[in-house]
This record gives C-alpha cells, sequence and structure tokens, in this order.
C-alpha cells in the first residue's frame, strides 16, 4: 500500500484527510507542526506528501525545500495544500520543489483524484527512467531497443544492440569473447571469436566517441568501463 504523510497543522482537517485516503487504501500518518512533519518524512520516506504551507514551527515552504535538499527524500511527490490563492503563492509553492497544488476548501474527491494522479505520474516516469540505461554519452532504452550516442539515435543491428546492451548491464565487469558468444549469439558450442571483434569494432565506430568506453582487455574479452 501507498504511504501517505500528511503534514497539516489543523488537527481536524488532517483527521478528515487521513480518514479519507485511508478508504482509498493509502496508509496515513499524520504530523502537526512543520519540523515534526520533516522529521516523519525522513524517518519514513512515504510515497506521498500532503503539505500545508501555513504550518507551526516551520513553514511549509522550509519544508518542502528541506525535502528537495535531501537526496532521500528529493523525489517524494508533494502536494501542496493552501488557504492562499493568489498566484504568487502558487508559483512559490512549484519554485520550492511542490508537484501540485490545491486550494482550500476543497473537495475530499478532488484531493483524492490529485493524490492519485500525482502517485500515477511518479510510477510513470520511474518505469521510464528504469528502463533507460546512461553510460557517459551513451543513452540505452531497453523497452523501445533504440540507443542514442551524444544525443544522436544509432540505427544498431538486433546483435549489435544485444552485444552493447550485455556489456552495459555488466559495465565495470570483463567479459570474454567466448560468454559473448553464448549470451548473445547463443553458440554453445565453441565459436569464433573473430565475430565478437568484428562487431566490437562495428559498434564503436557507429557510437563515435563514446564508443571509446569499450574497451579491449588484450587476450581474454571486452568491457564497458565503470563511470
Amino acid at each position: 500500500m501507498k504511504r501517505i504523510l500528511i503534514i497539516e497543522d489543523e488537527k481536524d482537517l488532517a483527521e478528515l484527510l487521513a480518514f479519507n485516503l485511508e478508504k482509498e487504501g493509502f496508509t496515513i500518518r499524520c504530523s502537526f507542526d512543520g519540523i515534526s512533519g520533516l522529521a516523519a518524512a525522513r524517518d519514513e520516506i512515504p510515497d506521498l506528501v500532503v503539505l500545508d504551507l501555513m504550518l507551526p514551527g516551520l513553514l511549509g515552504t522550509e519544508v518542502c525545500k528541506a525535502l528537495r535538499k535531501d537526496t532521500r527524500t528529493a523525489r517524494i511527490p508533494v502536494l501542496m495544500v493552501t488557504a492562499k490563492s493568489d498566484e504568487i503563492d502558487r508559483v512559490v509553492g512549484f519554485e520550492v520543489g511542490a508537484d501540485d497544488y490545491i486550494v482550500k476548501p476543497f473537495s475530499m474527491r478532488e484531493l483524492t483524484l490529485r493524490v492519485k494522479a500525482i502517485l500515477r505520474r511518479c510510477e510513470s516516469e520511474q518505469s521510464t527512467a528504469a528502463s533507460l540505461l546512461n553510460l557517459g554519452g551513451i543513452t540505452i532504452d531497453t523497452e523501445r531497443h533504440r540507443v542514442m550516442s551524444s544525443d544522436v539515435e544509432i540505427d544498431l543491428t538486433s546483435t549489435e544492440f544485444k552485444l552493447l546492451l550485455y556489456l552495459a548491464e555488466r559495465r565495470g565487469r570483463v567479459i570474454s569473447r567466448d560468454q559473448l558468444l553464448q549470451n548473445v549469439w547463443s553458440y554453445h558450442e565453441v565459436g569464433d571469436t573473430r565475430t565478437v571483434d568484428t562487431h566490437i569494432t562495428r559498434l564503436r565506430s557507429k557510437l563515435g566517441p563514446p564508443g571509446d568506453q569499450v574497451k579491449t582487455v588484450r587476450g581474454f574479452g571486452y568491457k564497458i568501463e565503470e563511470n
């Protein structure tokens, strides 16, 4: 279940938010001031923070700034809740790192929909990020079978793509030619290792300067250096 931290000094409102979000299947924790709310976020690392702007102890904007500066909490989505509706307040909220902004009074239905929309968007972004391998000048999209080198899409054959991906997923490790023949070409008997050398040469050529990351280990095989 997704965990949501509510940081709201109006206890009645916090409890109402908690009740409605729990009905939607979320696990809820409440804090009633900025200092304890920030500590709770760092302690629990929730999936989303519902954050009031005007808080005792530490303003919501300062809580949001602190979350964004901490590597452990920097990617937690924040839905900022406030009684202020001026455009400048919305701008400030986004500038300090809020993902969305909702103005009191609001319906529980609207808040629930916004929470779900933010979480869906974050899951989509995480899924996309997980499908990308970045190697310093080379980006491999494992889902779409696309490769970018120096921000230019490179046309690779299926075998070249498999070869690059196999090395990239094991970057820092030396892979023998025989291992590559078995796992990229599916040769289970001894094959001609010159096949590997030829493909490596072509792969480096297509990748351009970033292809220099594919290193030859003399007498054994190849590796992609760890960045």
